[in-house]
């Protein structure tokens, strides 16, 4: 027998299984709805790369000086003034910097088309020298068949021999000279061409941090108070207090072992004769913003350093030889030890994350990646949803 009870058992089943069906449906679609958000967010950030990479980087910057700012306005000090002495003071040394190292980076833009013509004349001598080899073998293949066959070969040596083909050796050569050549002459134009470009994303750069850091705070506790809801006003507020701190604490960590870096490598290389050693330390030090990829550049810059001064000879590889032992030094004892567990990052999760922003906005892009990561890390570390992710990019080599 059933009862009204053993009724309602039976239909409560049937009622449930729609509710079950539902939710295999939405997840699916959940998914999809979350890939192609992303897909949208990376075709944003590639086409809009000119209007987001200032904002971007200001607002790291604006990070990185509001801490600064806020001390100095418990000191009676106004925003505007704090931001005005801030920026004075970071960026007056980077232009004399900048000034100082114009001249030789103009005169190395100018000596490249002839470095790699040098190179490429190399080059030429050591494939002439390798197609010579066949030509000795083909002649002494035609004394020898001379000696075998008495009147045949004499008749046919009398006949006028016809040009000797041009060897596919000298061919490839000059081909690979003219690449190389074409490939030096295509650089210097490219950076000819996005210096203006350059320019003027840097001065929109300034612009943008001195305006943050002047009227950022204030509109910040604006929408706090508008859109945040009380409960949560206060998470809000120390979670960007968080990242603020602690990115600070790491990109002045990273700044002076980095800035070490350079100057050890720019005084090893003068001590030994290189050429415009200060050049080369400050290139390696800011390389060194992007792990793994920053001293792979920097040993192919100064392979090609060394090769241009002293030429094909085991001597030419001193300079990259004196930056890589610094750099492992440094990458191997100094970092970790300094840096410590707060800041450890997976290092496939890392060059993965180098490689997309590198693709993204280039240079830029590459150098402001770690920082990106670093704040994307300390907040997704104090929201329970993302713990987990947290972890994964915290997983030890």
């Amino acid at each position: 027998m059933t009862t009204a009870n053993g009724d309602e058992s039976l239909e409560r089943p049937i009622q449930l299984m729609p509710k079950a069906d539902e939710a295999e449906q939405q997840s699916p679609m959940y998914t999809v709805s979350l890939w192609l958000l992303a897909l949208a967010l990376l075709y944003t950030l590639y086409f809009a790369k000119s209007l987001l990479m200032p904002l971007v980087v200001a607002l790291l910057f604006a990070l990185l000086l509001s801490p600064l700012v806020a001390v100095m306005k418990r000191l009676y000090i106004p925003r505007t003034l704090s931001a005005i002495l801030l920026i004075c003071a970071i960026g007056g040394p980077f232009t004399l910097l900048a000034i100082e190292l114009a001249e030789p980076a103009q005169k190395w833009a100018k000596q490249l088309p002839e470095v790699s013509e040098r190179l490429t004349d190399q080059l030429d001598d050591l494939t002439g020298s390798s197609a010579e080899v066949p030509r000795q073998t083909v002649s002494q293949q035609e004394e020898s068949s001379g000696f075998t066959f008495f009147g045949l070969f004499d008749r046919e040596r009398k006949a006028p021999a016809p040009p000797p083909p041009v060897p596919s050796a000298d061919i490839d050569g000059e081909s690979v000279s003219e690449r190389v050549k074409q490939g030096g002459m295509e650089l210097m134009v490219a950076v000819l061409a996005a210096t203006p470009v350059f320019i003027a994303q840097l001065l929109t750069c300034v612009i943008l941090i001195l305006f943050l850091l002047i009227f950022g705070p204030r509109l910040f506790n604006a929408y706090i108070h508008i859109f945040v809801p009380p409960d949560l006003r206060e998470s809000q507020v120390d979670l960007v207090g968080t990242i603020q701190l602690e990115l600070s604490r790491y990109i002045g960590t990273v700044s002076v072992i980095n800035a070490g870096l350079g100057l050890t490598t720019g005084l090893a290389l003068w001590l030994v004769g290189v050429e415009d050693a200060l050049l080369w330390g400050v290139l390696v030090g800011l390389l060194n913003f992007a792990p793994y990829v920053g001293p792979i550049f920097g040993m192919g810059m100064l392979t090609l350093a060394g090769l241009a001064q002293y030429g094909p000879v085991g001597l030419a590889a001193l300079p990259v030889l004196i930056y890589f032992s610094i750099n492992l030094l440094e990458a191997q004892f100094v970092t970790p030890l300094v840096l410590g567990k707060n800041m450890r990052l997976n290092p496939l999760i890392l060059i993965v994350w180098l490689f997309i922003w590198g693709w993204l906005w280039g240079a830029v892009g590459v150098l402001i990646a770690v920082p990106l990561l670093v704040c994307i890390k300390l907040a997704a570390g104090r929201l329970r949803e993302t713990h987990r992710w947290v972890r994964l990019i915290e997983t030890r080599a």
